[in-house]
């Protein structure tokens, strides 16, 4: 490897966020520790401030904050932002679309042509899902939410619900979620003294108001989680109680809480979003059962069964 080649792998290493021991650049770049030494100086000669930690070992890294050349990426990294630049255009964020072809624009420009035709191959695969203009994300709204969750302040904002209701909301903000297009925040509601998930579009006139946010503990592992779990408390749910004629090991033990009783039936109780779904799963049973609850489910049951018997031509009433 020429010298140009290594000095430019080197700040390749150096650009990511850690502190490199010499050794390990050594081994990386296949040159001994004095050679590292020497090529650290030519960097800072050539203006890059890369500072060293003292040690047996030491360690090197680029100063955060400073003023540096363009970055270096090798082709892998070259793709994956070109790529996601191309997915960004279509963002949920007002104003980053356009940002993001600037910027694909000028990476497209650098890039040769075998990572061009690379990258056009991916692009070509990609199909984004359109934009809906009622979830676009301001991004002032956005990055103040973030700095007031960074400095761990509380928040003030207006809100609009689904029905276009709007109302004011003083929270702790705890993390934001992306989730497929649209973002959220998970906060705490200091007005309604409980946990909320925020739809960050449908926030506005958010400020921070000096007064420090309260260390709570999360009603989850973490955010990402807690937002799914309150999709799903979200969905319409049923339980179905249910006796089905037949012993614990002939049901499939998946369907739900199986508790055997005498003369071989079994209570079952298992959870659907719908009636039709939970029907159709004990339809498949194989089994006589009787349904003690919900009575949406016996209802859709007693419908469905005479729909049966006029298909059969067992009941009258039906006609061609």
């Amino acid at each position: 490897m020429s010298t140009p080649s290594r000095l430019l792998s080197l700040l390749s290493l150096l650009q990511t966020p850690r502190e490199w021991p010499g050794s390990e650049l050594a081994r990386r770049l296949e040159v001994s520790p004095r050679t590292i030494r020497r090529d650290v100086e030519r960097l800072r000669e050539l203006g890059y401030p890369v500072v060293a930690s003292k040690g047996a070992e030491g360690g090197y890294r680029l100063v955060a904050g400073a003023a540096l050349p363009p970055l270096l990426l090798d082709d892998e990294e070259a793709v994956a932002i070109a790529v996601g630049l191309r997915n960004a255009a279509g963002h949920a964020v007002s104003g980053l679309g356009e940002a993001a072809v600037r910027a694909l624009t000028k990476l497209e420009q650098v890039l040769p042509s075998r990572l061009r035709y690379r990258v056009a191959t991916l692009n070509t695969a990609i199909d984004p899902m359109p934009e809906h203009a009622d979830s676009v994300v301001d991004p002032g709204v956005l990055t103040t939410v973030a700095a007031a969750i960074t400095n761990a302040e509380r928040l003030r904002f207006a809100y609009r619900s689904h029905q276009g209701d709007l109302s004011k909301r003083h929270v702790d903000p705890h993390r934001l979620v992306p989730a497929g297009r649209r973002w959220y925040l998970v906060a705490f509601d200091n007005d309604r003294d409980d946990w909320r998930v925020f739809r960050v579009d449908r926030i506005s006139e958010p400020f921070p108001t000096g007064a420090r946010a309260s260390a709570r503990e999360l009603p989850a592992e973490d955010a990402a989680t807690y937002l799914t779990s309150s999709f799903h408390s979200l969905a319409p749910s049923y339980q179905a109680v249910v006796t089905v004629f037949a012993q614990p090991d002939e049901i499939d033990a998946r369907l739900g809480e199986i508790e055997p009783l005498e003369e071989g039936r079994c209570l079952v109780r298992c959870n659907g979003d719908t009636v039709e779904w939970l029907a159709f799963r004990l339809s498949l049973l194989g089994h006589e059962f009787r349904v003690h609850e919900p009575p949406e489910l016996v209802e859709y049951l007693r419908e469905l069964g005479q729909r049966s018997l006029r298909a059969s031509g067992e009941c009258e009433g039906f006609s061609s």
